[in-house]
């Protein structure tokens, strides 16, 4: 027999039971003792109905009771012949009693499971709210969807939304079977809308071929537009979907249509802020374009102009001096370039670290070799432990991060100041540092510094430089899975730290 018609036997059959028990009960008693109004004991058993299967098997127990009280104790037994009007009132009255009872519990029984049917409900929706509160909308889909389904006991849930922002829907499955009459549920959905996005939408689903289900179709709609649509599969030969889960499913098609509705707001606004920053990089640039590059750019036309000029005779030293310029300006030229390209390549994402085995301590005595005109003019100590262990890096990467860290000690520390290069352990990490002895970095700034173009005028000196080195030695750094920041417990000048991770076991 079907597993539904079973299912809709069992109340009446627990009628049957419930009336024979208490026939077979008060039989027992009658044969000892005489009790009146013994037939309020068949009250009780309509009462247990009524709280057990409701108000149907209430009264159907209720009818029975009055049959068989009437068949087996009323005179004369065993006929539905009541001889005393007294008697064939009680009945009725009995009857009525049992209807009304029945009817009254089995609607206490109806509201309390409608309150649970509520609470649990208003729980699903609550517990659905908090995971939508998780800023990646892929995570949070996926959550919901699982939680759906676990919390209604369904086979299969997907949240669909438009591709431009989910471009794959969060599927939760009971098991591989579900997912595939899920899926081929999806596969064939039409969505007919013949009069434009703001009427009503009719979701036409077709029935999968394995189970003989109907999966739920509920449109997901923000601002009167729709952004995508809820399928929830239920078990296999379970009963339709009532009132009660089509309000969950529309209450948590809303909730989901806000959800996604803010991720798109999220989404254009992150826009809006890379389009801001992206812009206002292009002003800095403009800026730096025009101040930083101009004076190399005057200091060279200004000396190759004056070699040019036929009506002065030039000393071989006045000529000497002229093309140093031209060669110093022109390497000037080319890092300020280069650095501007840097910047932007990091910015998009497209300078990626090429790492490999380096040995730490030729790193940093190849980077003080480099930088001796740049240092030319201050002594440079160099202390890195012999037992240092190679790391995974970038050579030519960190090497200019290191070159950009001792050329702004150079260029901010009084001549003759010593700088300092030093490498050391950090737990699992190396750590690195340069120091000098100039002005300092105020605690303000010392966040500040790592952002580009920005430039801090020390001791009285004005804003030098393009403001670029400590940017994208940042960012390189990051790149390293490192991180960079001011040492603030030096007492004078400057000490810029950054680390990089170590070999597991062996930093």
């Amino acid at each position: 027999m079907d597993n539904r018609v079973m299912r809709r036997l069992i109340p009446f059959v627990a009628a049957a039971a419930a009336v024979a028990i208490t026939t077979a009960f008060i039989d027992l008693i009658v044969g000892r003792a005489q009790i009146a109004n013994i037939s309020m004991l068949y009250l009780v058993a309509v009462l247990i109905v009524a709280v057990a299967f409701g108000r149907v098997a209430a009264i159907v127990a209720s009818i029975l009771a009055f049959v068989t009280f009437d068949w087996f104790f009323v005179p004369p037994t065993h006929q539905l012949v009541v001889a005393d009007a007294e008697e064939l009132f009680s009945l009725a009255l009995f009857l009525i009693t049992a209807v009304v009872t029945g009817t009254l519990a089995a609607r206490e029984r109806a509201r309390a499971q409608e309150a649970e049917h509520r609470e649990h409900d208003a729980k699903v929706l609550y517990e659905a709210a908090f995971l939508m509160a998780e800023p990646n909308l892929e995570r949070a889909l996926v959550a919901v969807a699982e939680h759906f389904r676990a919390a209604l006991d369904l086979d299969a849930v997907s949240i669909e939304a438009n591709a431009d922002i989910l471009p794959h829907p969060a599927i939760a499955a009971r098991d591989d079977a579900a997912r595939a009459d899920l899926r081929a549920t999806g596969s064939e959905l039409r969505l007919m809308d013949p009069a434009g996005p703001s009427r009503t939408i009719r979701l036409v689903g077709p029935t999968t071929a394995r189970a003989g289900r109907r999966a739920r179709l509920v449109p997901i709609v923000a601002a009167g537009v729709r952004v995508g649509r809820l399928t929830v599969l239920p078990q296999a030969g379970a009963p339709e979907f009532g009132p009660a889960e089509e309000r969950v499913f529309a209450i948590a098609a809303a909730q989901l249509g806000l959800t996604i509705e803010r991720a798109r707001f999220r989404q254009d606004a992150t826009e809006s802020e890379v389009l801001r920053r992206s812009d206002d990089l292009k002003t800095e640039l403009l800026h730096a374009v025009s101040h930083e590059l101009r004076t190399p750019l005057a200091s060279i036309l200004a000396s190759a102009g004056s070699l040019r000029q036929r009506d002065v005779d030039w000393t071989e030293r006045e000529r000497d001096e002229f093309a140093t310029a031209i060669q110093d300006e022109a390497v000037r030229l080319d890092r300020l370039v280069g650095s501007l390209l840097d910047l932007s390549r990091i910015e998009n994402g497209t300078l990626v670290p090429h790492k490999a085995w380096h040995d730490v301590g030729a790193l940093v005595e190849d980077v003080a070799g480099r930088m001796r005109p740049v240092t030319a003019g201050h002594p440079v100590r160099l202390d890195v432990p012999e037992d240092l262990p190679p790391i995974e890096l970038d050579y030519v990467e960190i090497q200019q991060v290191l070159s950009n860290l001792v050329e702004n000690a150079a260029k901010f520390s009084p001549a003759g100041s010593e700088i300092g290069i030093s490498v050391g352990r950090d737990d699992s990490n190396v750590r690195f540092a340069v120091r000098d002895h100039g002005p300092g970095i105020s605690p303000g700034d010392s966040e500040r510094v790592f952002e580009p173009f920005v430039r801090l005028a020390r001791a009285g000196q004005g804003p030098r430089g393009v403001g670029l080195g400590l940017a994208i030695a940042k960012r390189l750094v990051e790149a390293h899975a490192g991180t960079i920041w001011v040492d603030r417990g030096v007492s004078d000048g400057t000490r810029i730290v950054f680390t990089l991770p170590g070999r597991a076991g062996v930093v």
